[in-house]
C-alpha cells in the first residue's frame, strides 16, 4: 500500500510541473523567438507584447525653457518574463516625422530618450513610442503632445521688444563694462555700464520690466539707475520724456523715480522715496507701467514673488517720446558718473511691450 501511494503521489507531481510549463504566462526558458509573433497583429505589431504608455511630457503641456526633452514612457509587458526589449521613439510636427530614434535600451520600468536636437519655438509636437526586439515590434503606444517653449531669442518690433539676455547676446547696443554669463544674465560692472535700446516707434503706454540678481541694499554711488526711458540720447537728467527708476547707494536701499510725459512731470519726493532691503541671491521683478498712470511694482523673488514696492502717480498729457530709446542702467547726465548705472547688478528676461509681460519672460 505504501509503495502504491508513492507511485500515485510522484506521477501527480510530474502532472502538475508539465501543466505548470505548458502555461505561457509561465514560460521556463523564455527567449526572444517564443515572444515573436507568428503573424502580423492587425495594428502592424509583431511582438506579444503591450504598448509603452507615455508619461512625459504629455497632454499638452508647454515646456519652459526645455528645448531638448526627455520623452518617458512606462515599459511594455509581456507575458514572457526576463525579456529586455529596446524602444523606438518618433515625434511628429505639424503631421510629418520629424524625428525617429531607432532602436535605444530598455530603462528599469521606464525608457526615456532625449530629443538630440533643439526644436523649433513655440510649436506643437506630437510623439509615441513602441517596443522592439530582433526584427519584431510592438504596439505603438498612444499619442502624446507637448508644447515647446516659446522664442527664447531676442527681437525689436513695433510695439513690443524682448531681449532674454541668457543667451549670451542682446538685441540692444552694449557700452562700458558689461559680462554676459549664459543661463544667468548681464552683468553691468559700473557707473558707466549701459544698454541701449532704440524702438523702433513710440509707446505712449506699456510695460517696461526687467529681472534683476545680484544686487544689494548697499551699492556704490548716489543716484544710481536700474532702468530708464528718454527721448533720443539728450542728457538723461534734463530729458525731455526722461523715465528714471533708482536704486540708490546713498542713502542705501532708497527707491525713487521720475516721469516727463507731455503736460505732466512727475516724481517721489520727501516720503515718498522709501528704503527697501535688497538680497543679493534673490531675483526682484522691476515692473514699470504707463499710459495716464505711471506706476512702479517691485517683487522680491521674481514673477510671482513677494509685492516689496509699489506706488505710482497719474499724468496729464501722452507720453510721446521720439525718438523712443531705453536703457539698462542708464547713460551718464550731469549729474556725474555716480549717478549713473547701480554697479554690478544682473539683469536678465527684459520685456518693453504695449502688451503685459507674458510667462515665458519669468525664467
Amino acid at each position: 500500500m505504501v509503495k502504491k501511494f508513492l507511485v500515485c503521489g510522484v506521477s501527480a507531481a510530474v502532472a502538475i510541473a508539465v501543466a505548470c510549463a505548458g502555461k505561457p504566462g509561465n514560460p521556463l526558458s523564455p527567449s526572444a523567438t517564443s515572444v515573436l509573433a507568428t503573424g502580423q497583429a492587425p495594428d502592424g505589431s509583431t511582438l506579444k507584447a503591450t504598448a509603452p504608455t507615455p508619461l512625459s511630457p504629455i497632454g499638452g503641456i508647454r515646456l519652459l525653457e526645455e528645448f531638448r526633452p526627455a520623452l518617458v514612457v512606462r515599459n511594455s509587458i509581456s507575458e514572457y518574463t526576463g525579456i529586455g526589449f529596446a524602444y523606438q521613439f518618433e515625434v511628429f510636427q505639424a503631421g510629418n516625422r520629424v524625428l525617429d530614434s531607432g532602436a535605444i535600451g530598455q530603462g528599469d520600468g521606464s525608457t526615456s530618450w532625449r530629443v538630440p536636437s533643439e526644436l523649433e519655438s513655440d510649436k506643437e509636437y506630437v510623439w509615441r513610442a513602441r517596443a522592439v526586439l530582433e526584427t519584431g515590434v510592438g504596439p505603438w503606444s498612444a499619442n502624446a503632445t507637448f508644447l515647446s517653449p516659446e522664442r527664447r531669442e531676442g527681437y525689436i518690433v513695433p510695439g513690443e521688444l524682448y531681449d532674454p539676455l541668457i543667451n549670451g547676446k542682446t538685441v540692444g547696443q552694449t557700452s562700458g563694462s558689461v559680462t554676459f554669463i549664459p543661463g544667468v544674465g548681464v552683468r553691468l560692472n559700473g557707473f558707466t555700464s549701459h544698454i541701449r535700446y532704440e524702438l523702433p516707434q513710440k509707446m505712449t503706454s506699456g510695460e517696461f520690466s526687467i529681472l534683476v540678481t545680484s544686487m544689494p541694499t548697499n551699492t556704490e554711488g548716489d543716484k544710481t539707475k536700474v532702468m530708464a526711458m528718454s527721448e533720443g540720447g539728450s542728457d538723461i537728467i534734463t530729458n525731455n520724456r526722461r523715465m528714471t527708476v533708482e536704486k540708490r547707494g546713498d542713502p542705501a536701499g532708497v527707491i525713487a523715480w521720475r516721469f516727463i510725459s507731455h503736460l505732466s512731470r512727475i516724481d517721489t519726493v520727501g516720503a515718498e522715496r522709501v528704503k527697501r532691503n535688497f538680497d543679493p541671491n534673490l531675483s526682484y521683478l522691476f515692473r514699470a507701467t504707463w499710459g495716464g498712470r505711471f506706476n512702479l511694482q517691485i517683487l522680491e523673488g521674481g514673477a510671482n514673488g513677494r509685492k516689496m514696492y509699489e506706488f505710482g502717480k497719474p499724468y496729464d498729457g501722452l507720453y510721446d517720446p521720439q525718438p523712443h530709446w531705453a536703457w539698462l542702467g542708464a547713460p551718464i547726465g550731469r549729474s556725474g558718473v555716480t549717478a549713473g548705472t547701480v554697479p554690478g547688478m544682473i539683469i536678465r528676461q527684459v520685456w518693453i511691450s504695449t502688451q503685459p509681460r507674458p510667462g515665458f519672460a519669468n525664467q
